[in-house]
């Protein structure tokens, strides 16, 4: 079988053909790069993630961490892993030189974590929420709190977590009951529960860095009440070393369907009373900034799916190509030697399906990493503003589209094997059972989907759609050759269709139709997200198709898989969303109007 972790032309393709990351380098905060620094870093990341961390993806499936009601037990390979990651330098290779970090662009960085992603998930959660928090940390900490903890969380000698979902209240953190009460020192005393919080224990660093929500005595009711707490679990000494445990108790381990190698945690806090907080930031504007790393996540959990998805995709391809099974006519007597199953007309049909979902979500997922260097670094105010909102705008299709359709890809890929897809002994089923969490990870699809329809799609006057559509139809004016003409043509059809509805929408969440909506807002997500996928497929094929013009005959079949993949997904996918259009159109109510008792 293909031992590689992702196609060695994937890459270059979407970060300096699709992308054109070279010209970042114009920027001032990377001028001292180069491609060949690019390159090398990502070839380093390859190299850690082949031989540190999928070698034991299976291990640590297969062998979960555990408690003994004292400690935390894991199989030493993770923190070897955890290890070679932070000495390599990755935690810091976003953030500035003089913070120690590597100063690289945000779609450099996330085509690095598709490798650790690829080969194996769950070590990979560690040091990518370490770095989650230490940007919140950074952003928004005072200088205090920043000078503690970021530059051990960047160093990997302290991890990092985000502790947010309680028992009781899942996704609606408006009524968490953690509270904060201030303590004589300046600080604050946390008292409360929070549930699976991954990475919430082990021993992999010297401290983990908890980021808390919670609502200190006399806040206002709902969101407007919940701050943001560093809540260590050792407190510092005056010597900045971990010193006296914090009051957090591990109450439990969480045993998951997938993703078992991240420890999934029950934590209590101030279970004696002693459990010391410190706030980030101003009181009441805990949810504000801990959307910086809800929304990194988010970014990064479609990412993930895209990775897994792509890693089961890959794997059944290569097993496609080797295994034998049935005849093609002509040549289909019993003495006529068996063919490849990839030969097979409906084994094709799984595997374009599966290369269409997790490529496509490869491309829009570094799409949006390009948008965050654009917001970052671009000269102009004008081009950041109108990115940021656009990225906004995009956030929940590229958190919730890739983690729909990555475990569709896992779910064909196990379909290709057959009986063996079905079995431990081939990895493809395990790849659906991690991709599984990813449609629950960082707020559910549904909640996505609301999100999507009641508040970004009219977020400042609807300037994040507006850029959308200017910049679909930018692409569109660049595309020329035949294909993606086609392509354009079915894709203009049903762009045309939804656009004149969307005032509609507007209209019934103001008006007595607004349950029927929220019900069916998973239709407006599948149509608005099919056309952006559209898109994004589309101006891979214009890449793909200039490049043939000129391409080296190696490269050849690459380009034309690319091709066939938007033909695949524009011709097969994309029409599928015609009844979401009608749902929609007519404000179905078979949802809305479902009575409990009913069913």
């Amino acid at each position: 079988m293909n031992e590689e972790l992702i196609h060695p032309k994937e890459l270059p393709f979407q970060l300096y053909e699709v992308l054109d990351t070279e010209s970042l380098l114009k920027r001032a905060r990377f001028e001292e790069h180069n491609k060949e620094t690019f390159d090398a870093i990502l070839e380093t990341a390859n190299k850690i993630a082949t031989e540190k961390f999928a070698t034991h993806n299976a291990k640590a499936d297969a062998n979960e961490p555990t408690f003994d009601g004292k400690d935390v037990h894991m199989i030493p390979e993770v923190k070897e892993a955890f290890d070679a990651y932070a000495e390599a330098g990755f935690m810091a290779g976003r953030y500035d030189f003089d913070e120690g970090g590597m100063q690289l662009p945000e779609t450099i960085m996330m085509a690095c974590s598709g490798y650790f992603m690829a080969a194996n998930p769950s070590s990979a959660g560690y040091p990518f929420l370490t770095v989650a928090a230490a940007n919140v940390i950074r952003n928004f900490a005072g200088s205090q709190l920043t000078e503690k903890f970021m530059p051990r969380m960047l160093s990997g000698e302290f991890t990092g977590t985000m502790a947010l979902t309680e028992p009781h209240a899942g996704s609606s953190l408006a009524d968490i009951r953690t509270h904060a009460v201030p303590a004589d020192d300046g600080n604050y005393r946390i008292k409360g529960s929070k549930l699976y919080i991954s990475g919430g224990e082990h021993q992999l660093s010297n401290n983990i860095v908890h980021l808390v929500l919670a609502k200190i005595q006399g806040a206002p009711a709902g969101v407007k009440g919940i701050s943001l707490f560093v809540v260590p679990k050792f407190r510092l000494d005056e010597q900045g070393q971990p010193g006296q445990r914090n009051d957090v108790a591990l109450a439990g381990l969480i045993h998951k369907m997938g993703y078992r190698g991240t420890t999934s945690t029950a934590l209590s806090f101030g279970e004696n009373d002693d459990c010391h907080g410190y706030l980030v930031g101003e009181p009441h504007q805990g949810l504000k900034y801990m959307f910086l790393m809800m929304n990194e996540a988010r970014i990064g959990v479609g990412f993930g799916a895209a990775m897994i998805g792509y890693s089961g995709y890959q794997y059944s391809l290569a097993y496609a190509k080797d295994r034998t099974q049935g005849r093609l006519p002509p040549n289909n007597a019993p003495t006529d030697p068996a063919t490849e199953i990839i030969n097979h007309g409906d084994v094709k049909r799984m595997l374009l399906a599966q290369k269409s979902y997790v490529e496509g979500a490869m491309s829009l997922c570094l799409y949006a990493a390009r948008l965050v260097d654009d917001i970052n670094t671009a000269e102009s105010g004008e081009l950041k503003q109108e990115t940021g909102e656009l990225l906004d705008l995009l956030t929940p299709v590229v958190k919730s589209w890739p983690s729909e359709f990555g475990p569709k890809a896992n779910d064909l890929a196990i379909q290709v094997l057959g009986g063996a897809g079905y079995t431990r002994e081939y990895p493809v089923e395990q790849c659906w059972r991690d991709n599984r969490l990813n449609p629950i990870h960082e707020g559910t699809n549904g909640i996505q989907a609301l999100d999507l329809l009641t508040r970004k799609l009219w977020q400042a006057n609807g300037a994040g759609l507006k850029t959308l559509q200017q910049r679909i139809m930018q692409d569109f004016e660049k595309a020329s050759g035949d294909n993606c003409q086609l392509l354009i043509k079915s894709t203009l059809k049903y762009l045309q269709q939804l656009m004149p509805l969307i005032p509609k929408l507007g209209q019934a969440l103001q008006g007595d139709k607004q349950p029927e909506l929220l019900a069916n807002a998973t239709c407006f997500m599948n149509v608005f997200s099919s056309l952006v996928m559209s898109w994004i497929w589309i101006r891979q094929a214009n890449v793909a198709e200039k490049a043939l013009e000129n391409c080296e005959a190696a490269d050849k079949n690459y380009y034309l898989g690319k091709i066939q993949a938007a033909k695949y997904y524009v011709n097969w996918e994309l029409p599928l969303i015609q009844r979401d259009l009608g749902i929609l159109n007519d404000l179905d109510a078979s949802c809305s109007e479902m009575q409990p008792d009913w069913f």
